[in-house]
């Protein structure tokens, strides 16, 4: 299982933002620190799991944390369950907190990679995202973490801002191509109710970014990071060198996860309740009654719910479908890639997590499901977006742009079966 703890305060919300973050005058580190480190014992203890594989510092702005929070955290972990030397331990950082001496502290604590939100190359977009920080101290904090965690520091993009051009996209991931490492995200903008960036647009202050254009730039974006030797392993993640995420792997491969923190989600089987069914957890919203919840009992889990096997299923088909290694069922033996172009990914040897249908679906094979004729996986196939094959399910190369539109037809498949 994997560890993903929340640090939910910001300094300034973005214009685009609405995840579960706070802008405070002042933050008690002491007391979200001592809440992190015994909730994360407590949920440990409850999964009962043995080893944590990764922990990911998520938020919020976690590099607004101190390095002495993380290395508590982290030490909680090593405490209650198993935490490899190798593991990979990844915290997200924004550069106007991400200075060397800074992160250097982070690398003391235990951190060996680092996600940067740089979101963009230019100033004027920066401005329009309502970041805090311009192209320049990106630059600086991308080679400032490179320095210290070389091969390990990934980039996040954001493209689709209104107004935005698709040769102006295809100028900025350029120049990040040649400023990033072996990893970089790039998401889609969402425009979501509350935020201030929709209200512009809605409101007619700027233009809708159009459909067409949206899906142009996504496919410049994965035609220029494969030319660059990027291998696109999931949606919006792309790799080179291997320096794929462990931690976002086994999320997309429907591995148990420990959500700690205020807002964060969490996948388990609570045992040291005696539970035996996966259950998924929301933690309480709100930090401060979160806190006061965690001093009292331990834990501020504000919702959880016994997932049913089809609800299982649900998500292991829409995360796996989001890989180009799809949806396995045993130890692949095919080779990664061929002349047409689909999405194959390289053998996974003796990984039992390669059988991730088998382990959800013990009675009910992918053929079961997907193989009938005449249904919509069939008609998928015939039209070059999905495979099924001996090695499992699949989105093909062009699939893989249009997941969002495919899901729906085959959730429905496997809710007939």
């Amino acid at each position: 299982p994997t560890l993903c703890p929340q640090w939910p305060y910001c300094r300034k919300r973005c214009s685009y933002c609405n995840f579960n973050t706070y802008v405070v005058p002042v933050v008690d580190e002491a007391a979200v620190r001592s809440s992190l480190v015994r909730e994360a014992r407590t949920l440990l203890r409850l999964s009962q799991v043995q080893s944590v594989t990764s922990v990911f510092f998520g938020g919020g702005t976690p590099s607004l944390a101190s390095p002495r929070t993380v290395a508590a955290v982290l030490e909680a972990v090593a405490e209650a369950a198993h935490l490899p030397a190798g593991a990979e331990v990844t915290l997200e950082a924004n550069p106007s907190s991400a200075s060397a001496p800074r992160l250097a502290g982070f690398r003391a604590a235990g951190v060996n990679r680092l996600s940067i939100g740089v979101q963009s190359l230019d100033d004027a977009e920066l401005r329009l995202l309502g970041r805090e920080h311009t192209a320049a101290e990106a630059r600086g904090a991308v080679e400032a973490a490179q320095g210290l965690f070389p091969g390990r520091t990934s980039l996040d993009l954001i493209f689709g801002l209104p107004g935005q051009s698709r040769g102006a996209w295809a100028q900025g991931l350029e120049a990040a191509l040649g400023l990033c490492d072996d990893h970089i995200s790039l998401y889609q903008l969402t425009l979501e109710r509350g935020t201030a960036l929709a209200a512009q647009v809605w409101g007619g202050a700027l233009p809708t970014p159009p459909q067409d254009l949206l899906a142009d730039m996504y496919e410049t974006a994965r035609t220029m990071l494969a030319a660059a030797g990027f291998r696109h392993y999931e949606v919006s993640n792309f790799a080179r060198k291997g320096a794929l995420s462990t931690h976002n792997l086994s999320y997309w491969r429907a591995e148990q996860y420990i959500g700690v923190g205020p807002g964060a989600h969490g996948r388990f089987v609570p045992r040291g309740e005696g539970g035996r069914s996966r259950e998924a957890r929301v933690q309480m919203l709100e930090p401060d009654a979160w806190m006061r919840a965690v001093q009292s009992q331990g834990h501020g889990t504000r919702r959880r719910a016994v997932l049913s096997p089809l609800e299982q299923l649900e998500e292991v088909l829409a995360l796996g479908l989001r890989t180009d290694e799809g949806i396995t069922r045993e130890v692949s033996d095919r080779p990664w890639g061929d002349p047409a172009g689909t999405c194959h990914s390289p053998p996974i040897a003796n990984d039992p997590l390669s059988q991730r249908w088998g382990h959800f679906s013990p009675h009910l094979s992918l053929e079961a499901v997907f193989g009938e004729p005449g249904e919509e996986a069939q008609a998928l196939q015939e039209q070059g977006w999905l495979l099924l094959d001996g090695g499992g399910l699949r989105c093909t190369w062009a699939g893989l742009a249009l997941l969002d539109s495919l899901l729906p037809g085959l959730v429905c498949q496997l809710q007939r079966r």
